[in-house]
């Protein structure tokens, strides 16, 4: 018996892990284990683990398609994980047991307590690494060291990937009869909008296949207008694993042109390897240290409950930034140059904490991205890896003039302001008046504070 641990990898196709415990030969069974008290610590969204849950309904079927029962575990926390796989092995007479490696700090000491636990016994355990295209440790620098600017990085990391063969892995055949009964699963989370993220791995193949036909070869001019559909909307699939990263890059290979590998959606994909491989190399910043401790040691955040809290319900009185995070708070996505302009106004112009809104992100986002979510909000306080100059602090009228020039996005989100013109939606004192509302700060006066914080941090 074959054992394949399921965790944020819920596809058939492109499952190095699935792909092996086929391979190996003998009857093969899935496991997927629920931690929920683990879950809750790490500020996973009600909306993300109810979107994984779906996900892994869908994909029990689809391996009982291939004879391939699902088990599923209810644990606490990782901590019971050794123990409980142990158990189920020994109930099963499995010997083997496969899995694709998680990077944060937590989830990487379960694997390792868990291969030192199951080895201890004989049996054979073997991690892949099905959720990168590159793994860590393959893209260093001349000198042999991991990369802390992102430009270098891209650039090894392009001219490794072309020594590489990163073509996706085919789902596997049907199975020797198991005559094991599949488990139900509970339920987890809260609603999330399943007509917009519709769960499993079709409906994400589905997405992929959309994006290339009609928004790919657009995607470097329009994904920044926060009005249009011009991102790709393939992230809540990736969090979860419904979709490699490797096939992303597959689909722009055979979508593209001559160019397919310089192109902006790929640099996307490598920036998502670039957090990861960071946090690897430097896993402190799994325990939200800044990546440039010089640099936060000289700036004294605020304690600034009020305002954060204003900012966490979408009532700053800055129109573009309030839509926002309306639309973060209704349907669990934020539009990505939006993440950017509402992290830097949290952390340059109210001075609060990066680690607040980095949680907050966490805990609200169906696409929440433990790496990708770390490394941004370290970047727009700028300190973390590559990150944002200090002096870069995203003015929101300016933003909205240049991204959503109709107010398109913020009559959506914020209808109330319909009826005003342009230039009093961009005007924070009329706009938030509208609203009922006071600005929580004077821009110029908290633009020139931040400046004066930052440089003194040097």
């Amino acid at each position: 018996m074959n054992l394949v641990w399921f965790r944020n990898d819920l596809r058939l196709s492109d499952n190095p892990a699935l792909h092996q415990a086929c391979a190996a030969g003998g009857p093969v069974l899935a496991v997927a284990v629920l931690t929920p008290q683990q879950w809750q610590a790490h500020s996973e969204a009600p909306r993300k683990l109810a979107f994984w849950r779906d996900a892994l309904l869908s994909l029990g079927e689809d391996l009982e398609s291939l004879g391939i029962p699902l088990r599923v575990l209810e644990l606490a926390t990782f901590d019971d994980c050794p123990d409980a796989l142990l158990d189920l092995c020994r109930s099963l007479g499995a010997r083997r047991v496969f899995f694709n490696f998680e990077y944060p700090l937590n989830e990487r000491r379960r694997d390792i307590g868990v291969k030192q636990r199951l080895r201890a016994e004989g049996i054979v355990v073997e991690g892949f690494h099905g959720d990168l295209i590159l793994p860590p440790g393959s893209v260093l620098s001349g000198k042999g060291e991991p990369f802390r600017v992102f430009t270098p990085f891209s650039r090894a990391w392009r001219r490794e990937l072309l020594r590489t063969d990163f073509s996706c892995l085919p789902a596997p055949g049907r199975q020797a009869r198991c005559e094991l009964r599949r488990d139900s699963v509970p339920a987890l989370g809260e609603g999330y909008d399943a007509a917009l993220w519709p769960a499993g791995e079709q409906a994400a193949a589905a997405r992929l296949q959309r994006f290339v036909g009609a928004g790919l070869e657009s995607y470097g001019n329009d994904r920044d207008y926060p009005a249009i559909d011009g991102t790709s909307g393939l992230s809540p699939y990736l969090a979860t694993g419904q979709l490699s990263a490797r096939q992303c890059l597959s689909a722009a290979r055979l979508g593209l042109g001559a160019d397919w590998l310089e192109s902006v959606w790929v640099t996307e994909l490598i920036w998502r390897e670039f957090y990861r491989h960071l946090l690897v190399a430097f896993p402190g910043q799994c325990r939200y240290q800044p990546f440039r401790p010089e640099v936060e040691a000289k700036i004294r955040w605020h304690h600034r409950p009020e305002l954060f809290d204003a900012w966490c319900r979408g009532e700053t009185g800055f129109a573009i930034v309030d839509a926002a995070m309306h639309q973060l708070l209704k349907t669990g996505w934020m539009h990505n140059r939006l993440r950017m302009l509402t992290a830097s106004f949290l952390t340059k112009l109210l001075g609060v904490d990066w680690r607040l809104g980095c949680d907050f992100f966490m805990s609200r986002l169906i696409d929440g991205d433990f790496a990708s979510n770390l490394g941004g909000w370290q970047w727009s306080a700028s300190v973390g890896a590559d990150a944002a100059p200090y002096f870069r602090i995203f003015n929101p009228a300016r933003q909205a003039e240049r991204f959503d020039p109709n107010d398109d996005f913020v009559c959506h989100w914020l209808p109330e302001l319909a009826s005003l013109s342009a230039r009093e939606r961009r005007d924070p004192e009329r706009a938030a008046a509208a609203r009922g509302l006071k600005p929580v700060i004077d821009y110029a006066r908290a633009r020139r504070e931040a400046l004066e914080a930052y440089q003194n941090a040097g």
